[in-house]
């Protein structure tokens, strides 16, 4: 597979329990996000909707917003990071496989301890050829004495709180956690004080990415690892 690919015909329905579930056409701004590997995308948000209700990637509420609450927002990070990014918790791949796809310039580890996600990541960037993205089935405690990541990532898996003592000690001095949260990110830095501390981050902040382009902006916290 190519850079650029012919994009696949979208699948815009599903079936759950006897329902039709309607699925988010792709909207416009994902074109110009992926650019010439918007196929890529495509086709990544065909296998969320041939499989995520089977395996448990999804549920049905989020295929009406696939796109923009799920796809598009983990791609919007895209422009932050660099060398090698270490996906805690990637589940269904997200952020990590949109973030692969959409800059084939950075590795990308996919960090997963279920089994049978960590198999579906795995047949995923293979179908995708996803060329600087792996696969690693563990949880972050476990294998932080094994690898070490300019940045880690991580979207909808814990608490600040929770989330640094697994994500800081994967990251290596001088680099930095880029954290997808919502809209009570501020409020995650206060109770997660303590933790920052211990941890010695320093630059810590809330940066919103995206605000230019017309779609919902993704929120992260952002901090560098002393």
């Amino acid at each position: 597979m190519s850079d650029a690919i012919e994009i696949p015909e979208p699948i815009l329905e599903l079936e759950i329990d006897g329902e039709r579930v309607e699925v988010e056409p792709r909207p416009e701004v994902a074109d110009e996000i992926f650019g010439d590997r918007i196929g890529v995308a495509q086709a990544y948000a065909n296998a969320l909707v041939r499989d995520g209700e089977l395996l448990g990637l999804l549920g049905p509420l989020e295929y009406p917003r696939l796109w923009t609450r799920h796809i598009i927002n983990s791609a919007l990070i895209a422009p932050l990071l660099h060398g090698e990014v270490g996906d805690v918790g990637s589940g269904a791949g997200l952020p990590g496989i949109p973030l692969a796809i959409a800059r084939p310039d950075v590795k990308f580890t996919l960090i997963e301890p279920m089994e049978r996600r960590h198999t579906w990541l795995v047949e995923q960037i293979d179908e995708l050829a996803l060329s600087n993205a792996t696969a690693l089935r563990g949880r972050a405690e476990e294998i932080a004495e094994n690898v070490a990541f300019d940045q880690v990532t991580a979207r909808a898996v814990a608490a600040l709180s929770k989330l640094l003592p697994w994500t800081v000690p994967l990251v290596k001095y001088g680099g930095e956690i880029v954290l997808l949260k919502g809209r009570s990110a501020e409020a995650e830095i206060t109770k997660a004080a303590k933790v920052i501390r211990r941890f010695d981050l320093t630059d810590i902040r809330v940066e919103e990415v995206g605000v230019e382009l017309d779609t919902e902006p993704t929120r992260v916290v952002r901090a560098t690892v002393q």
